[in-house]
């Protein structure tokens, strides 16, 4: 059985047996891996204080082949983002941002993800609650864009004609971002994205900070950015932390 020794971030983790746990963990070197932590329950366990959800470490892995759950023999905790756990709206963005990791994830090496999650997480620990959804909405644009379904912002999705920078525009889910006129037309599912909105994304998309939008512009935004991610998913399976993200009634402004 292979041994890996990687960076890891815990994203979901639940209770097994009497003393286990199952983790969740977005690896830099191996992906998105399932693993058992056993004993870790245990009070004198070596890594019962390492494992709780968001914490960051170095993970030593014992991976089987072929295999769905692998075993955690060792974390060694570096960040634990405490201010995730202190405020419901930065905890219920950084769920929306696990399960987005966890839904689009796969057990390949993506060091460059790994970091661009590591950071998105670090900000939103340091984030003033009311601010946690915008900084939550660019930090999932980016993370949609780095799975390789950034929508097009300034081309048309369908024939790549330009489209002005000023304009209100069709956008599609199914094609992939902004559609010209002529592609707009007879085209199911289509929705006007005004400029505003269709600039904060394309500020999003470029690690950038878009000008302030109000509390029903971000709901939009939440709503918008779901149906797209929902579009390029293949199991058909509900976002459930997005749900409650996109509910709740503390989630920031």
């Amino acid at each position: 059985m292979p041994l890996v020794d990687t960076d890891a971030i815990v994203l979901h983790a639940f209770d097994y047996l009497e003393t286990s746990r199952i983790l969740r963990l977005a690896t830099r070197d191996a992906g998105v891996q399932s693993v058992i932590a056993k004993g870790a329950r245990r009070p004198k366990a070596r890594h019962a204080s390492a494992i709780d959800l968001f914490a960051e470490g170095s993970a030593q892995l014992s991976l089987r082949p072929g295999r769905d759950l692998h075993t955690l023999t060792g974390f060694d905790v570096t960040r634990v983002r405490i201010g995730l756990a202190e405020d419901l709206a930065r905890f219920s963005a950084a769920s929306a941002i696990a399960e987005l990791v966890l839904r689009f994830g796969n057990d390949e090496a993506q060091p460059e993800l790994f970091i661009l999650l590591a950071s998105v997480l670090d900000t939103l620990a340091v984030t003033p609650a009311a601010d946690a959804r915008r900084v939550a909405l660019g930090g999932a644009w980016r993370l949609v864009a780095a799975f390789g379904f950034a929508p097009t912002m300034q081309l048309c999705a369908r024939d790549l004609a330009p489209i002005s920078d000023d304009a209100t525009v069709a956008f599609s889910h199914r094609e992939g971002g902004v559609l010209c006129a002529s592609c707009a037309r007879g085209t199911p599912g289509v929705r006007m994205l005004p400029l505003a909105a269709r600039r904060a994304v394309a500020t999003w998309l470029d690690a950038g900070d878009p000008d302030p939008l109000d509390d029903p512009s971000l709901r939009a935004h939440q709503r918008l950015l779901r149906e797209f991610v929902h579009e390029h998913l293949t199991d058909g399976r509900p976002l459930r932390a997005w749900d409650s993200w996109e509910k709740a009634e503390w989630a920031g402004g």
